[in-house]
């Protein structure tokens, strides 16, 4: 109960500092009842992402099931999306920026490099050992770790009206075919319809329950 709550306080949007006093006050207790099982701010938010990342690590597993057997850009997208919506949702990009002290920001770190990346990495591995990529996985790898850091904290999803994972999807579809025609195809530039095609809204992405 004290983590799901402390969880609703830290990752609460426009949150900026919680402090005991706060979280002992929304569960209605004192701040020595929560210090019996927390011995301090630090182990309490440590906790809560433990929290966090296990929910981020479930949502990729399921994803990565949901795609089994399909086209391996599918499984890539798929993974994206799942990824990127997930660390915007936790707000890990700013953790790993600034929140909190310098022992929680390496532990974000190392805990989206664990959950997140080493997963990309695989698949990047093999598609490459499949023939499908010609790239070496690990430059794919990092300019994706790079998109995904700079755009869940960057405006622009904002400002094109977007998620951060619809422009990192989009990112990697730029990579892995190309940003730009032959001249001899017949597509000199590139029409809204084709933007729309390459950059979906969250909306094309929803299922039913």
């Amino acid at each position: 109960m004290i983590v799901e709550a402390a969880g609703r306080l830290f990752f609460a949007p426009g949150s900026v500092r919680v402090s005991m006093d706060d979280l002992a006050r929304e569960l209605g207790m004192s701040k020595k009842t929560i210090y019996r099982h927390f011995p301090d701010k630090r182990s309490l938010l440590a906790a809560v992402l433990d929290r966090q990342f296990a929910a981020v690590e479930r949502t990729l597993t399921a994803a990565a099931q949901d795609a089994q057997g399909q086209p391996f850009d599918v499984r890539v997208q798929r993974f994206l999306l799942a990824a990127g919506s997930e660390l915007g949702r936790i707000g890990a990009a700013q953790l790993a920026a600034g929140r909190g002290d310098a022992m929680l920001r390496q532990y974000v770190e190392q805990r989206v490099d664990t959950v997140v990346y080493r997963r990309l990495d695989e698949l990047f591995r093999d598609g490459h050992r499949q023939g499908l990529l010609p790239a070496p996985p690990e430059l794919l790898s990092e300019i994706t770790r790079g998109a995904l850091e700079r755009l869940l904290t960057s405006q622009l999803p904002r400002e094109l009206d977007r998620t951060a994972a619809d422009l990192l999807r989009a990112t990697v579809d730029t990579v892995l075919y190309g940003a730009i025609r032959p001249a001899h195809s017949g597509h000199p530039g590139t029409s809204d319809e084709q933007l729309e095609a390459v950059i979906p809204t969250a909306r094309d992405e929803e299922v039913g329950p």
